[in-house]
Order: C-alpha cells, then structure tokens, then sequence
C-alpha cells in the first residue's frame, strides 16, 4: 500500500488540484505517490463527506494538504475514507489536538505564553479567564485563529484589567471571525518578539525542515534557532504531522508561538514544493 496525497479539487475544474496546492500534487507524482483531489467546501460545508471524497480509490495510508477544517468535519473526513479503506495518517484526535490550542498548550506551556480560555463566546467567561492569566498585555485569539492583521481592532489588548477594553476587542472578534469562530476566546500573555517567525515541520516528533513563516517568507532570523527546549515536548506530543512556529524573544529565548496540525498548515513560498513533500515523507 502506497501513501495518498489528498489536495482540495480545483473549484471550476473538478477533477484539478486546487492551485494553491497544484504544486505540491504535482512534486508527490514525481516522488511516486498517488494523488486524489476532494471537494473542500462540501467537507467544510457540512455536505456530504461520501460525494466530497468519490474520487478518491485505491487504499494505504492517506495524508490531507489542504484548507483547515473544523476538527468535527475533520472527524467525519476520517471516517469515511476509512469506509474506503483509506486511513489518515492523522487520525481525528490527533488532528483536533493539533489544530486547537487547548489540546496542545499544556505540554508545551513551558515554552509559550501563558494562556487562558474560554469555552464559547460569552462576557462571563472571558471575565473568568482574563482574571485567571492576570492583569498586563496579551493577545487575543479563538482555538484555531488569530485576527493579527487586524491587530489594534481585534488582536492586542493593551491591558486585561480594563474589562471594557477587553470586550471591545473581543466583539470585534467575533464581527470578524463570525461562523469561522472556534471553541472560545483565547487569553495569550503578550511578550515581545525581536525576530520573524520560523515555521518548523515535524514528522512522528522530529523536526524535518525549518523556514519561513508564510507571513513573512523572505525574513528568517540572524540567529540559528535553538530547539533543544522544543524537541522532546514536540516528540512527547505523539503526533504524526505537525508544524511549530518560533519568534525569538527579547531575553534571546526561542519561544513557540503556535503548533498545527501540518495537513492545514500553510508553506512558504520560499520552500519548494520538492522540499515539503519530501519533508512529508520523512520517517
């Protein structure tokens, strides 16, 4: 059985890859893996799975490149391919530890920003977790997405004592993010950051490439980047396909900035699609 690289279908043209991830299928070909394409907004959407993943056939091991999911749709993704004889490297507990913030943070909490969460939406509950992470700076966020291009508006709370202050950001959020929202509010401490962000790609817990951010694809570090603190949080984690994003901060410690699930997580231009899937296939 060999691995199936599954991309999102081309919207006009079904039976393509979606462009954004055409050269990535196109590199898998090359390396001998077979690629199927599935309908992204029906598995998103909340149709149905067993139309969105018809063309994929055969059966092995199967790895998603594509657009987020929700870990729900993700779940359902899974099990029908399953029925299909297809297994996702990734299995759905493992995708939503990965992609949601509360199921990675406790592990690596010695090494990112103190956070506090919410479970849904409401005023009471940020109330209850902007207590809990303490009066200063931090930044705001769902499980699965930050609004950082909308900093002032709807990122950086310049103090979690000011409750009304708090709650105006947060509503913005919410305007923003609208069905997108995820889980709760997310309370991260705020530390200031002096280089660009690192997008490092870890497969079974060893890190196997390491490059730009794909906000800021041209900019890496002056400094190589220390992973010693990282590598055995990433490697206890027990997940199959990750990525982690590091900043250096102004102390000079590396400190990790977001995990994700690295089915859903964006390359840069900057790393060829030859390196991503090689990376991929690392063992």
């Amino acid at each position: 059985m060999g691995v199936i690289l599954l991309v999102p279908a081309h919207p006009l043209r079904p039976r393509h890859p979606d462009e954004h991830f055409a050269a990535e299928a196109a590199a898998a070909r090359a390396a001998g893996l077979d690629v199927a394409v599935v309908d992204h907004d029906t598995l998103a959407g909340g149709g149905d799975v067993r139309r969105a993943v018809a063309s994929v056939s055969g059966s092995g091991v199967a790895v998603y490149r594509g657009w987020m999911l929700r870990s729900e749709r993700y779940a359902a993704f899974a099990e029908v391919l399953a029925e299909r004889g297809v297994v996702l490297r990734t299995g759905a507990e493992q995708y939503r530890r990965a992609h949601e913030l509360p199921g990675w943070y406790a592990d690596l909490a010695a090494v990112t920003p103190a956070t506090a969460w919410t479970h849904g939406s409401s005023r009471a509950d940020l109330d209850r977790a902007r207590v809990e992470l303490g009066a200063g700076p931090a930044v705001l966020r769902d499980y699965t997405k930050s609004m950082k291009h909308y900093w002032d508006e709807a990122a950086f709370i310049p103090d979690l004592g000011d409750d009304v202050a708090v709650w105006k950001v947060a509503s913005r959020f919410l305007e923003l993010r609208e069905d997108d929202f995820v889980g709760g509010f997310v309370l991260r401490r705020f530390e200031r950051f002096v280089s660009a962000e690192v997008r490092t790609w870890w497969v079974d817990g060893a890190c196997v490439l390491i490059g730009s951010h794909p906000d800021t694809p041209n900019d890496l570090p002056s400094v190589e980047v220390d992973l010693a603190a990282v590598v055995p949080l990433i490697a206890g984690l027990g997940l199959p396909f990750v990525t982690v994003d590091l900043a250096l901060r102004d102390d000079g410690v590396w400190r990790v900035i977001e995990l994700g699930d690295g089915q859903v997580s964006d390359r840069p231009i900057t790393v060829g699609p030859e390196t991503m899937i090689a990376a991929l296939l690392a063992q």
